[in-house]
């Protein structure tokens, strides 16, 4: 098993927000929610790994070539932390797999056969459909 991607630490910037959710009064005083943008022209990711990633981000990818992620769901900014970085850990690794290529194959004989059968088949039944006329 490979080991896991390690985030280059000059490529992060965190912003605390104030979160919603659960936690009270706490969620009114405390900024727990952590955004967190990745340079990705920091991580210096081959081009292809690159566009696969630019991909995988969507609409979380923003101008100035950087992913924003947001995490708000534990009530403590440590747990938000390593919440969005084990998010984009998982999102850069998943961009790191080249995707196997697609094979061609032709139909068998006998697959082509089954198919203009089943067609024929079809077609005797739709005609049958039609309007009954008694001369």
């Amino acid at each position: 098993m490979p080991e896991p991607y390690v985030l280059p630490e000059e490529a992060l910037e965190e912003r605390f927000l104030a979160s919603t959710g659960p936690g009270g009064q706490n969620v009114n005083k405390v900024a727990t929610a952590v955004q967190l943008r990745v340079d990705v022209y920091a991580l210096r990711l081959p081009p292809a790994v690159f566009q696969r990633l630019k991909a995988l981000a969507g609409s979380r990818w923003v101008e100035g070539g950087a992913i924003l992620v947001t995490a708000r769901e534990y009530r403590t900014r440590e747990a938000n932390r390593e919440a969005a970085r084990a998010r984009i850990v998982a999102m850069i690794e998943q961009a790191l797999v080249k995707p196997e290529r697609r094979i061609k194959t032709k139909p068998t004989k006998a697959s082509k056969e089954r198919r203009l059968t089943a067609k024929s088949t079809r077609s005797g039944v739709k005609a049958g459909r039609g309007k009954v006329r008694i001369d």
